[in-house]
């Protein structure tokens, strides 16, 4: 009996996998049709909308977490409760923050700031029907409605960009595709009806890892746009780099947090993981110093050619980011909570450099988000070492 199970683990790997890779990848062409699409200054407002997106879908990470853990003893219908109490809250509350927003993005107008909020309440949705998938072990399934929100979200996102060449437009029609898919996602689940939340406290301490480390990978972005406002469209088209760093390794991840539960084959597979992440991510940044000026122009088109933008660094960000996400996951696995606060720490340490000092190019920008980033490596391998002793 053990061959048919093991068949099927690998079936479900395979599908998981193809699944993330399709999503990512429609991501990226999202990223490159609007980059060839918008003017530079609206591409810089896009990216910048787009990374408090990022940002904001945190609470469905954790939700995805809990909700995968806790289906078989709470069943869907709590968590769904749950879910959609987050989903309002996430909403609300940057409704709220639009005035906000609009002024530190230097947008024209609050519409983009809206379209971005009625856009967080189906994906905070998502989360959490992805995590009752996972935890009924219903992985085919999963891996179709990862699928679907990719076409969903993309899909949308392209026709808005057809439409009409704007922020705006673009994640009006991400939030009308990921409504859609929610749609379909509640059928893949079999349709539950709300009951009265439970679960919000694992949410809650769920969110602080991540929310510290999705900071970290988006913040520069922000910071660019706000920071070099003509000049964002130029880094947006690195930051498309750092993104394809830090999410080249990400089966290292998902292959060896598993055993990370166990303190033994933690302190085996860590240095393993770091190296076999490191190796994959040199090639990127040996390419992005080799072929620099190719790799923009093939990114972000004719418009960006003769531009200073260092891709090499923007991939060397990237590496280090993958490198904190696999020290920060032996940590939360072993209880222990100092990497965390050093995620933190290099949040509050990137801001101050790049609205102190760093803020005059893209240049100084990324080099700012590379001293926090590198910085945090070491702290952590810092606290890696003296937690074997």
């Amino acid at each position: 009996m053990s061959a048919p199970a093991t068949t099927t683990s690998r079936l479900d790997a395979l599908l998981i996998t193809g699944a993330l890779l399709g999503a990512n990848a429609a991501s990226y062409v999202l990223t490159i049709a609007a980059a060839r699409a918008l003017a530079p200054a609206v591409f810089g407002e896009l990216s910048a909308l787009l990374a408090l997106v990022v940002i904001g879908v945190v609470p469905a990470m954790s939700l995805q977490t809990v909700a995968a853990l806790r289906v078989t003893s709470l069943g869907p219908r709590p968590l769904f409760g749950l879910g959609l109490s987050v989903s309002a809250g996430m909403t609300v509350l940057t409704l709220a923050l639009v005035p906000v927003l609009t002024s530190l993005l230097h947008l024209d107008g609050p519409w983009p700031v809206v379209w971005l909020a009625l856009s967080l309440a189906p994906l905070t949705v998502l989360g959490l029907l992805h995590g009752l998938l996972q935890g009924t072990q219903r992985f085919g399934a999963l891996a179709l409605l990862v699928s679907l929100e990719g076409l969903g979200k993309v899909g949308g996102g392209v026709t808005g960009l057809w439409l009409s060449p704007s922020s705006a437009s673009v994640l009006a029609g991400t939030a009308i595709g990921s409504f859609l898919v929610v749609l379909a996602g509640w059928t893949l689940c079999g349709r539950p009806r709300p009951a009265r939340p439970s679960g919000g406290a694992e949410v809650l301490h769920a969110s602080q890892a991540m929310l510290a480390l999705v900071l970290l990978v988006n913040l520069d972005l922000v910071l660019a746009r706000h920071q070099l406002a003509d000049q964002a469209g130029g880094y947006a088209v690195g930051a498309v780099v750092t993104k394809i760093a830090y999410w080249l390794p990400q089966a290292v991840g998902v292959l060896v947090l598993p055993r990370m539960a166990n303190p033994d084959e933690r302190r085996r597979t860590l240095p393993k993981a770091l190296a076999v992440c490191a190796g994959l991510d040199a090639f990127v940044i040996a390419g992005c110093a080799l072929f620099g000026p190719l790799g923009v122009s093939l990114i972000g088109g004719a418009k960006y050619h003769g531009e200073m933008i260092p891709l090499w660094q923007f991939a060397l960000v990237g590496s280090c980011l993958a490198l904190v996400q696999l020290l920060l996951f032996s940590r939360i696995a072993s209880g222990d909570r100092r990497s965390t606060f050093a995620v933190w720490l290099a949040v509050g340490a990137e801001i101050v450099l790049i609205t102190q000092w760093l803020d005059g190019s893209v240049g100084q920008v990324v080099t700012g988000a590379l001293l926090a980033t590198a910085g945090l490596v070491v702290t952590g391998a810092v606290i890696e070492a003296r937690s074997r002793h």
